[in-house]
């Protein structure tokens, strides 16, 4: 227990930056009320739609990669935040904007808002060294705001750093894309399918977003080929979707592929995910991101030189705002004594005990925050170490019913609505007709 509360900021009002405040705010005998910094207008990050690509009025990088016709991938179910259940609805797989709207309604529930800096940028975080040799380091924000260009320093006992990695695209090089005539771009900038009308496209990357934009270009376009790396689908596609694995090369008029065809492209999308990125880290605080891989991190959340900075939502490939809602629960315990950390030598020891047995497990280095069916386990470690409920197994199975459903069938997996009775039960609700 301590003496005094402690101060935490949050960096970011995305749904990881929304659940740390919210939880902050529950323990207010050992937590002030937080100060979290965000750089747009509202809360929702991501999940705010705008048709505005490149930079915004302030000469920022746009941060959301939302297109206008996105539906989620995850059924509704259990997307929720544990403690926040989704309205009930006939409709699992939803519109973005029912997203933000239940981010919006999560943010009045727990009075969130008037804790928010909008219009707000983080330039600089950097530690502040304690008295001794064995105190934690307290945290310094500068921060600019936007309107009044006006800046601030505040100084934290701990911060908790959620500014999402959906805002900075990965464009890997591909030999001869300086002589090809046709348009490239990343998803990062699509928003919908009519300019693409009648043209040939080619997308790099089968992830969810790579195969979504796809399926919803072929609506449009006279041909779309999808290269994929890994067969990640049995399912029937469109008959103008063509699945080609790798890509050696650009040509003027298009691509050739690993089969040593060539592939028209009036339009080539990078559909190759996002770097990590942390622009107002100062150098000190010693973050490294190699490949795709962030150290020194305990458990994807603790910086173990600095154990009083957290990372929530590093990891891929996961039920999002579960994960975000154990994550910053495990954090919180560090803080307020119900778990304590081990010493750093153990914490990176752990930590490189798990990345060894991750690439013995045939998993790249590139791809250790990437959990997928490993998130399970890690939840259920985290809900253990903060004394928390665990999940409920529902979320589980659904969550994996739902991944083997989409692989059989790509097209039509979001007709498919369910309904979850109980904490390891749900059932499926009959589909919307074609």
């Amino acid at each position: 227990m301590t003496a005094r509360q402690l101060q935490v900021a949050v960096i970011g009002a995305g749904a990881s930056g929304l659940c740390a405040a919210r939880h902050l705010l529950a323990k207010p005998h050992i937590f002030a009320p937080p100060v979290v910094y965000e750089q747009s207008t509202g809360v929702g990050g991501t999940w705010v739609y705008t048709e505005r690509t490149g930079n915004d009025d302030h000469g920022l990088p746009i941060q959301s990669s939302m297109y206008r016709d996105l539906r989620t991938n995850l059924p509704k179910e259990v997307m929720g935040f544990p403690d926040f259940p989704f309205e009930a609805s006939p409709t699992s797989f939803i519109h973005h904007s029912d997203v933000k709207s239940y981010l919006e309604k999560y943010t009045e529930h727990f009075e969130i808002q008037r804790h928010i800096k909008f219009l707000t940028y983080v330039e600089l975080l950097k530690p502040v060294s304690g008295p001794t040799e064995d105190a934690h380091s307290s945290w310094e924000i500068t921060s600019l705001n936007l309107k009044s260009q006006s800046r601030s320093l505040e100084r934290f006992d701990s911060v908790i750093v959620c500014n999402g990695h959906y805002s900075d695209p990965l464009i890997p090089h591909i030999p001869g894309i300086e002589n090809f005539k046709g348009q490239s771009m990343h998803s990062h900038e699509y928003r919908f399918a009519e300019p693409f009308r009648g043209k040939n496209l080619v997308l790099l990357g089968a992830g969810s977003s790579g195969v979504d934009i796809a399926l919803e270009l072929c609506l449009v376009a006279n041909q779309v080929v999808l290269i994929y790396k890994h067969s990640f689908t049995s399912s029937p596609l469109p008959p103008n979707c063509l699945l080609v694995k790798g890509v050696k090369k650009f040509s003027q008029t298009g691509v050739i592929g690993n089969d040593g065809i060539e592939y028209p492209a009036d339009v080539f999308m990078f559909c190759t995910g996002y770097n990590y990125t942390f622009p107002f880290l100062a150098k000190d605080v010693g973050l490294n991101v190699k490949d795709h891989r962030i150290t020194p991190l305990y458990k994807h959340i603790v910086h173990t030189t600095f154990p009083t900075l957290f990372f929530i939502g590093i990891c891929k490939t996961v039920c999002p705002f579960p994960l975000f809602h154990n994550q910053v629960l495990f954090a919180l315990a560090t803080l307020d004594g119900t778990y304590r950390l081990p010493p750093k030598p153990k914490m990176d020891a752990t930590t490189e005990h798990e990345y060894q047995s991750s690439l013995q497990n045939g998993i790249p280095h590139r791809h250790f925050h990437k959990l997928d069916s490993l998130q399970w386990e890690y939840i259920n470690e985290l809900s253990s170490f903060a004394k928390r409920d665990p999940l409920p197994p529902v979320f589980k199975d659904l969550y994996e019913a739902n991944k083997e459903i989409r692989k059989q069938d790509l097209c039509n997996y979001k007709r498919f609505n369910y309904k979850i009775v109980s904490h390891d039960t749900w059932i499926k609700v009959s589909p919307k007709p074609l």
